[in-house]
Order: structure tokens, then C-alpha cells, then sequence
């Protein structure tokens, strides 16, 4: 909160901060609103593996065991703050924006199909998380200047930083300067983008031992929607992520501007 407090007193300065200046600073509070608090796992000190998914709960329910080693293994978090709970909600009303998220998303469609037939993964799993971070990215992330300032972590459609080449050997372990300038250049590419994030979902399926060979398909069986939340919840790190990546999965507009030229060669996952 005092984070919060000294933003907002530094944007009250218009008439001696520049407005780049301002845009910077907007887009640090935007980031620091994202930021996730720390899930407690004192209960769980002595899990080293997971037991089997729970399939006979709600997909989107985790137990403390299984947060406990997804968080020691992964590194992933628990649910936003209050506050950035409430501006995803309010950004989430706003038509004009879901708008040009569809038609990012449109843009997007070929190389989101291409690489979910190559690496058998379901196009709406790819879809829902690119119109989750696209409909909530951060002003001005997009442009090159901010990108290499190194104000904000995650960058292009799908919100990936620089730790994500590192794992899929793009990257060496302790990047240069040099790298690391190249590799923001290739995360604010969208083409590249979405392929890394499918490479990201590929990786993390091999990980937990997920079959490689077919899409995971939420209306398939129990399990599958589980494992479909649990890669939502890898990617983002939030609690409440999972629900809304399924729930987009489902989003008729969505689901049609994947599937309006495809049904026939790919019909229809959820």
C-alpha cells in the first residue's frame, strides 16, 4: 500500500514530470499490481512429489498439497492482491477492449493453429491465456523503449520473460547484455511470441508427466480439465487465473474465431 500511495503521489506532478516520464511510472504501478503474494507452505515442508490430481473436485480447486509442490517445484504463487482482483474485473466490462482483443486474436489465429497442431495442444488453451494477457497487458509494455528499460518482466501477447528462453535452451543460463537485448526483441515479436508460449505449454505437459500425443480436452474427463487448469495456473502463477482461462475457453466469440474456418479438419475442444 505505501507503494501504492508514493505512485500516486509521483503522477501528481504533471507539470514537472514529462509525460514519458509519467508513462513509465504507470506502467511500474500496473506491474507491481500483478505482482502475487507468496502462498504459505509451512504445512507441506516435507512434500517432495505430488499425489494424483484430484479430479472428483472442481478442476480449478487445488489442495494445499498440491499448491505446496507446484509452488516448491515451479515457483508459482497465490491469489492477485484485492486490488489487482478489482481491476481485472473492471478492465474485463469494458467492450471497446475485448473488441480489439478479438481482433488481436484474429491476427494471431494462424500461427496459434500452426503450432497447436505441431505440438498436439489445444488451440483454446493457447487462445484463452493469449486473450487473458492481451486484454489486461500494460500500457506502453508494447513499445521497444519500455521493453529494454527493464521496468517490466513479461513482455508481448502472451506475457513471457526472458526466463522462459532460458528453459526452452534459447538462452544460455547467465545470458549476456547482448542476449538479453536479443531476446526482448524476439518476446515483443507476437509470431514468436505465441510460439514460445506453445513451447511453454509443451514443456510444462512433458514436466508433469501429461500425455504428449493428444490435446488435453476439458470436456474429455475430469482429469484432462484438471490438467488444462493446472498449466493455466503454471503460466500465470495466480490462483484465480485457472477459472478465468477455462471460462474463456468457453467464450462463443472466442471459440468461433478459432474454429469458423477450421471445424472440419480440427472440430472443436474445450
Amino acid at each position: 500500500m505505501e507503494r501504492l500511495r508514493f505512485h500516486l503521489r509521483s503522477l501528481a506532478l504533471p507539470l514537472v514530470w514529462s509525460p514519458l516520464v509519467a508513462l513509465l511510472v504507470l506502467v511500474q504501478l500496473l506491474q507491481s499490481l500483478r505482482q502475487p503474494q507468496p502462498l504459505p507452505i509451512a504445512a507441506a515442508e516435507g512434500l517432495t512429489t505430488p499425489r494424483t490430481l484430484r479430479p472428483e473436485a472442481e478442476p480449478t480447486d487445488f489442495s494445499a498439497e498440491e499448491l505446496a509442490y507446484l509452488q516448491r517445484r515451479f515457483g508459482v504463487h497465490g491469489p492477485q492482491t484485492p486490488l489487482a482482483q478489482l481491476f481485472t474485473r473492471g478492465v474485463d466490462q469494458l467492450e471497446p477492449l475485448r473488441a480489439n482483443t478479438l481482433l488481436r486474436l484474429r491476427e494471431l489465429k494462424p500461427v496459434i493453429l500452426r503450432e497447436s497442431n505441431r505440438l498436439r495442444l489445444n488451440p483454446m488453451l493457447i487462445s484463452g491465456i493469449l486473450y487473458d494477457e492481451i486484454q489486461h497487458s500494460k500500457p506502453g509494455e508494447g513499445l521497444p523503449f519500455v521493453a529494454h528499460s527493464g521496468l517490466v518482466s513479461t513482455l508481448g501477447p502472451a506475457q513471457l520473460g526472458i526466463s522462459e528462453l532460458i528453459h526452452q535452451g534459447k538462452l544460455p543460463p547467465e545470458p549476456s547484455d547482448a542476449d538479453i537485448a536479443a531476446a526482448r526483441e524476439l518476446l515483443l515479436d507476437p509470431e514468436s511470441n505465441v510460439t514460445l508460449l506453445a513451447g511453454k505449454m509443451a514443456r510444462l505437459k512433458a514436466e508433469l508427466g501429461f500425455s504428449t500425443r493428444s490435446p488435453l480436452i476439458a470436456s474429455r474427463s475430469p482429469m484432462e480439465a484438471k490438467a488444462i487448469a493446472t498449466l493455466a495456473y503454471l503460466h500465470n502463477g495466480k490462483l484465480d487465473y485457472p477459472a478465468r482461462i477455462l471460462r474463456y475457453m468457453q467464450d462463443p466469440a472466442l471459440h468461433g474465431l478459432i474454429y469458423s474456418q477450421q471445424r472440419s479438419a480440427l472440430g472443436g475442444l474445450i
